[in-house]
């Protein structure tokens, strides 16, 4: 029997858990091999330069979307920040490995967190993105990145370094203590942690945004009160539902004249439904493909093939699903190498599953004929993805300690809480040593940021991506 780095003795090949105490004292003893202070100082390549990096990511995005996602990226250091997966995980790479691995989000900033339906109709507070997603990554890169988000997001508020640094401490200092709490509680009480939003949003002391927030929740249940993000149904000739094109952010034909129904078919669905539970395939079952297409999404996004599929029933009810291509993911080569790696849709699949409390029923992932990874969802409700940005424009630090908190829940459900526990321990010396990390990193992001927008590689207008069907 020996024992791995996380406190795990290994029997006959599988894991037999230690006693909390000893997991804790595990997590401990990694201090003097990685200290926290050293978590502080950050470290780059020798002539380090973020476009080439960037650049070498638009490998298998549309081309002519390419460009609109670095208008995205140009708008703010901000922006820049939440297109730069690739860059912040190229430079953790020098950076020290603690041993203590996690399922990570992989693309942990404020704005992957946000509000959405549970099946049973909670409305919950979770990491919602997980196009990054990859297991075996040790925990500190999704807390890194959350922290240089909120310093990024700090400078973007207008806040002195000195607010940044202690907002960004605080928030670190949420998720030590709430890991602290989920360290002493029994696995299933861990797995059934919930952050639901309503009790949430009354912990920040805050009327007017409770109220605020309760008004949009109201009417992201009505019916028929789609957002303006939203996509627009109409009833056509033939009497069939069909999406309304939105140009520039939906529509049915690329500009390369290739119609987004020649991807999404009725085989790439059917492949889709093989990997949904029996009784979801089933539910499934009463709808059938009327109508798809290309919808353009979020920053990092941006240029990968993304679509909606209009799927209905025989008396026109309708459900809208998310088609995203999935590639590999930027922090997977902070990993210890697998054999033989998931395909990339399953892989964002897997680790949707592991780390949200509740995931959507139609969650699952298909491929096309050429092999393309794709993995599938119902459609956000945009009224409740717009709940985050209201809370984190109203309450930044009540926000980022929320997302410090439920980033804790999600790496101890995945993770083992005691040895993290144990590691972080109970001062604040990792909540400072991120902080300072994080304040450096934002003022790299804002010289990066200003080395996109004098490349030229931002147009100064949308770019037109697409013809009416």
């Amino acid at each position: 029997m020996t024992t791995s780095p996380s406190g795990q003795a290994q029997t006959a090949g599988r894991p037999a858990l230690l006693t909390r105490e000893q997991r804790h004292a595990a997590g401990k003893a990694l201090r003097a091999t990685v200290s926290r202070e050293s978590l502080a100082a950050l470290r780059f390549e020798k002539g380090r330069d973020p476009l080439p990096i960037l650049q070498a990511s638009d490998a298998g995005r549309v081309s002519n979307l390419v460009p609109e996602r670095y208008r995205r990226m140009g708008a703010s250091p901000f922006a820049f920040y939440r297109g730069a997966a690739a860059l912040m995980a190229a430079d953790l790479a020098h950076a020290p490995r603690i041993g203590l691995p996690v399922q990570a989000c992989g693309d942990c900033h404020l704005m992957n967190f946000g509000a959405f339906s549970s099946p049973e109709g909670n409305v919950l507070f979770d990491i919602n993105d997980f196009d990054e997603t990859s297991p075996n990554v040790d925990f500190i890169v999704d807390l890194q990145r959350l922290a240089g988000s909120v310093a990024v997001a700090a400078e973007a508020a207008g806040m002195t370094e000195k607010k940044a640094y202690a907002l960004t401490a605080s928030t670190v200092a949420a998720y030590r203590d709430f890991m602290s709490f989920l360290a002493e509680e029994d696995p299933l009480a861990v797995w059934r942690t919930r952050m639901t939003l309503d009790d949430q949003v009354k912990g920040f002391g805050d009327d007017d945004l409770e109220t605020k927030v309760l008004e949009t929740l109201s009417k992201a249940e009505k019916k028929g009160k789609a957002s303006s993000e939203q996509p627009i149904v109409f009833t056509g000739p033939d009497g069939h539902p069909r999406f309304i094109d939105k140009a520039p952010n939906l529509f049915h034909v690329g500009a390369d004249g290739v119609p987004v129904s020649d991807v999404v078919t009725p085989a790439l669905i059917e492949g889709y439904r093989a990997t949904l539970l029996p009784e979801r395939a089933m539910l499934l079952d009463r709808y059938r493909l009327v109508d798809a297409a290309f919808k353009v999404v979020g920053v990092g996004s941006v240029g990968t093939f993304c679509a909606v599929a209009l799927m209905a029933t025989s008396d026109g009810e309708t459900l809208i699903l998310q088609i995203k291509q999935a590639g590999d993911a930027a922090v997977a080569a902070l990993a210890p190498a697998v054999a033989q790696p998931a395909p990339a849709g399953r892989r964002v699949v897997d680790g949707q599953r592991a780390l949200q409390a509740a995931s959507d029923i139609f969650l699952g992932w298909t491929s096309d004929a050429s092999g393309r990874q794709f993995y599938v969802r119902q459609l956000k409700n945009r009224r409740l993805g717009s709940l985050g940005e209201l809370i984190e424009g109203k309450a930044l630090p009540a926000y980022a300690a929320l997302c410090g908190r439920t980033l804790a829940r999600a790496h101890a459900r995945t993770g083992d809480a005691a040895t993290i526990d144990g590691y972080i321990g109970g001062s604040d010396a990792l909540d400072e040593a991120l902080a300072e990390f994080a304040v450096a990193y934002a003022r790299q992001t804002v010289l990066d940021h200003a080395r996109l927008v004098g490349s030229g590689l931002v147009p100064q207008a949308a770019v037109p991506v697409a013809k009416a069907a």
